[in-house]
């Protein structure tokens, strides 16, 4: 596919804005690591919130998408839509607590929640388990949607997307730190949104698809657009695409973006949050933005591609020379993008690009703040300089993306690399959610946590890729929550006792000393919180797919649970 000056106009026009703002910030950002990795403490809710989008806005999750709707329809989301649950108990109860700490890192919590060697063991452990490694398969998964993207819509090879796209994410998020990343972040959101929204409308109006009432008359498109499963679905389609997320995964899996209780690169925002109701506002409004706005211009895309490339042989045949492993259902978007027009096409390029770098920014930086802070500066040199910490941030940033890089040649697709992130952190969930107000978590517990979901989830990926034993995401999920559940829970009992306790966390985390403080108000608001954005999210697509008089029950529905939400405000921080 040849691009036209105009489209190279635009997306060359992007990469200078992008380094250009981190440029901006690059002197402030390198005077110590609180500007770095928490830009000052000082952000809005408005520009955290979107950031938070942004992030979660990766090059990978329209590819996602579009793999779960081609093969289990519209309904196949809630494996990722259940875990809204998730973000309303973090918004609602651990939002304000984690502000209220005023740590630099999330990690920073076990030396305020516990005491003693094991504590601190706990941290670095953690620093190096979660700021290395499970970031680098993160990100990794991020750089295999852009080979692909870059393969199918510019012809380049992975060596050629990585080197280009890497470079130039490495370059501002060394220069810019946290706020270099918050601001591009907002910048990126906005082509981001506008692009695939375009993108949609576009290919919609193709004479293909026929519009709307083409696509949705179209017998291969009809069977996908129920939003929950239906009567004549099987019992295994019920439990694979509604019960067991619903019912375990919200609460038992850490994701990156759902974490259960808050943590990762949303607690760095919510950390940097000018205070406790902006940190709270952040997340409210990244949720309602990352459930109920973002997903519709990608199902539909995913939709009509059912029309083009009705079978995954068929993308094969129109883009001939990936490895054969990447030829996946998720390679539909990148497919379908490339029928758009010159400008069109070099903005939606652009903000391909843009969910990519938003991501790894984010990412990079998140990850180097672990390093620096809670690895470095913790055990190897505790007097660094602020220079110093800097610099070293900046060293393990590139070292990162070096690793994610090569990790994703490995990788096939992007509904693989997200069941293996799944079952890495399953069984975990649960230990984040109660460390906060069960007293006898301790330590050893959460070691064995991750210790044990790590193990399960490699035996599993070496099971699948050196002895083709293939088992279903369902399976390793709900094992690797029953073993490492069952693992920590034991070790919990069996190492329970007062010395792992630091006395002043809860003086620090609940100043009234009450930790159940207004906690029907606060469970009430994540109820309604649930319920309006899920009215949100399919007023929005009742629209979209004909149905007027649905999408106007379900809008009234989210104006209701706002509103008792909002009527609810004062409470949540009294």
């Amino acid at each position: 596919m040849q691009l036209s000056n105009i489209d190279w106009g635009i997306i060359i026009g992007f990469f200078i804005i992008t380094l250009l703002i981190g440029l901006a910030v690059s002197r402030k950002a390198g005077k110590n690591s609180s500007e770095f990795f928490l830009s000052g403490r000082n952000m809005p809710w408005w520009l955290l919130g979107v950031s938070m989008v942004a992030t979660t806005f990766a090059a990978d999750t329209p590819n996602l998408v579009a793999g779960i709707v081609r093969k289990d329809g519209i309904a196949g989301n809630w494996v990722w839509w259940a875990f809204l649950l998730t973000g309303m108990v973090t918004v609602f109860i651990y939002a304000k607590l984690w502000r209220k700490l005023g740590i630099s890192t999330d990690l920073e919590y076990y030396e305020i929640r516990y005491k003693g060697k094991a504590a601190a063991f706990l941290r670095g452990f953690r620093a190096v388990y979660l700021g290395v490694f499970f970031n680098v398969v993160i990100m990794a998964t991020v750089c295999l949607a852009g080979v692909k993207i870059g393969h199918t819509m510019l012809g380049l090879s992975a060596f050629e997307t990585l080197g280009i796209a890497s470079v130039v994410t490495v370059l501002y998020s060394l220069l810019g730190g946290l706020k270099g990343v918050i601001l591009t972040d907002f910048f990126q959101f906005i082509i981001a949104m506008v692009g695939s929204i375009w993108a949609a409308y576009f290919i919609i109006d193709m004479p293909e698809i026929g519009g709307m009432e083409g696509l949705l008359s179209n017998e291969l498109v009809q069977e996908k657009l129920n939003f929950v499963p239906t009567g004549d679905d099987s019992w295994d389609v019920w439990i694979t695409l509604l019960i067991i997320p619903l019912a375990v995964q919200w609460w038992s899996v850490w994701y990156p973006g759902a974490e259960p209780g808050g943590g990762g690169y949303i607690a760095q925002r919510m950390l940097a949050a000018k205070d406790e109701k902006h940190a709270t506002a952040a997340t409210l409004f990244f949720n309602f933005a990352h459930y109920a706005l973002r997903p519709w211009p990608w199902i539909i895309i995913a939709l009509a591609s059912l029309i083009l490339f009705p079978t995954v042989a068929d993308m094969k045949a129109q883009f001939p020379g990936l490895e054969e492993s990447l030829y996946q259902d998720d390679l539909a978007y990148p497919a379908m993008l490339t029928y758009l027009p010159a400008g069109l096409l070099g903005l939606v390029l652009a903000s391909l690009i843009s969910a990519f770098m938003s991501t790894i920014s984010t990412h990079l930086n998140w990850g180097s703040s672990y390093v620096v802070n809670d690895f470095y500066k913790r055990f190897m040199n505790p007097y660094a300089s602020e220079k110093e910490l800097v610099f070293i941030g900046r060293i393990s940033t590139v070292v990162m993306m070096a690793l994610a890089a090569l990790l994703s040649v490995v990788l096939e697709q992007a509904k693989e690399a997200f069941d293996l992130i799944l079952t890495i952190g399953a069984g975990t969930g649960l230990l984040f959610i109660l460390r906060w107000f069960w007293k006898a978590i301790n330590p050893y517990s959460e070691i064995t946590a991750m210790t044990v979901s790590f193990l399960v989830a490699i035996s599993f990926f070496i099971a699948d890729k050196g002895y083709g034993l293939e088992y279903s995401g369902n399976f390793k999920l709900l094992m690797g929550v029953g073993i490492t559940t069952a693992a920590w829970v034991t070790v919990t009992f069996l190492t329970m006792n007062d010395k792992y306790l630091n006395p002043e966390f809860e003086v620090r985390a609940f100043e009234s000393g009450n930790k159940f403080k207004n906690m029907g108000y606060k469970v009430l608001s994540m109820v309604f919180g649930c319920i309006g954005i899920y009215a949100a999210l399919f007023a929005t697509g009742n629209y979209l797919l004909g149905d007027p008089i649905q999408a106007i029950y379900f809008g009234l529905v989210f104006a209701v649970s706002a509103i008792i939400i909002a009527s609810f405000w004062k409470k949540l921080f009294a």
